[in-house]
């Protein structure tokens, strides 16, 4: 059986490497497609900071991406370890904070996530001088347990070495999918089945919109915060991100905008503010790069799966790519496993 994949962010990398696994015991011969080279870090996947919280992205969303999150952590435990090298990856619970004025905004985040798991949630108020002592002056907030992060740039980098011995078709950009046809400026291919994981470049066949996000990594050798912290920001949710040698991602910006463009002077401000508010050195803290990209959203921002005969859709990962794409991905495999008779050990199994 030949396979395309069309698109190489996350869920199409990702994709490609699970169908690899399964074509271990089947005889299936997968291709990827995409309009850069394989080396390149234009895709969006590049840009995140790589946070698993799908506790806290309740607050903002549908309970389908909790739970699609929740099973995400577990198949990222499971994967990595697939993996022929290590990758930046860790559980160790996430935090979410306020200032004095904004302790409201976290008592309501408190109230409804757990109305919304109906009291069964796993989010503790904690006295940050224990769980946190550099944020003690903040007091009381919120400890989510089980959540993570993962470096997407490790996972993105490694997924391409994984697939070394796939039959890449880079550089080429992909006018239309449909039911096992590929059709480019230049040619049309046939397949007996297409996975369509273009994000924004599928927006002819899919309402899809572009939510820009803006990071900034910054090296701050004067803080030493160990969690995944949010902090409740009158506009948006400002994250910090702890990585190894006191590197810190700053981000959290959402603007509905198709611009790609450097950061703008608003939002460095912005983030970085709420930065030193949180921890006064990251004052002294120097930044090493920005970064900035667009990620598709669907109208209700949730994503699709659709599995037909002889064509697959993933798309709208809207700012959840990385948290979202293991289960995704799973259940877009079983739905295909299902339709196509394919036996397999990997026990993929239709449970999303």
């Amino acid at each position: 059986m030949k396979l395309a994949v069309v698109g190489a962010g996350i869920a199409g990398r990702m994709l490609a490497w699970r169908l690899s696994k399964l074509g271990n015991e089947q005889d299936l011969e997968i291709t990827i497609f995409d309009k850069a080279n394989r080396k390149d870090r234009s895709a969006c996947s590049f840009a995140a900071a790589g946070i698993l919280s799908p506790l806290a992205e309740l607050e903002m969303a549908e309970k389908d991406i909790y739970e699609f999150g929740k099973r995400s952590l577990e198949l990222y435990a499971q994967w990595l370890e697939e993996l022929s090298k290590e990758i930046f990856f860790k559980k160790t619970g996430s935090l979410v904070v306020a200032h004095a004025q904004d302790k409201v905004d976290l008592e309501h985040f408190y109230n409804l996530v757990n109305r919304k798991l109906n009291n069964k949630s796993k989010v503790k108020k904690v006295n940050l001088t224990v769980k946190e002592p550099e944020l003690e002056q903040l007091g009381e907030g919120l400890f989510l347990q089980n959540e993570g992060q993962i470096d997407p740039i490790q996972l993105m980098e490694q997924l391409t070495q994984e697939l070394e011995s796939i039959n890449w078709i880079e550089d080429t950009e992909v006018v239309k999918v449909s039911a096992k046809q590929i059709e480019t400026r230049d040619k049309n291919y046939k397949y007996d089945w297409v996975f369509d994981c273009r994000g924004l470049g599928a927006s002819e066949e899919l309402p899809l919109r572009a939510v820009r996000g803006e990071l900034l990594w910054v090296e701050a050798p004067d803080v030493t915060i160990k969690h995944l912290t949010r902090l409740m920001h009158p506009r948006y949710r400002i994250y910090i991100v702890p990585r190894p040698n006191n590197i810190y991602l700053i981000g959290a910006t959402e603007i509905e905008s198709e611009d790609r463009s450097p950061i703008s002077v608003r939002s460095s401000l912005e983030l970085l503010s709420a930065a030193y508010s949180v921890h006064k050195g990251f004052g002294e803290a120097r930044i090493i790069k920005s970064v900035v990209n667009c990620r598709p959203a669907l109208p209700d921002n949730l994503p699709i799966v659709e599995i037909e005969n002889g064509l697959g859709k993933i798309n709208g990962l809207y700012r959840h790519g990385i948290l979202l794409a293991p289960a995704l991905i799973e259940k877009a495999i079983a739905e295909f496993v299902v339709m196509t008779n394919i036996n397999s050990e990997n026990n993929y199994a239709v449970n999303a």
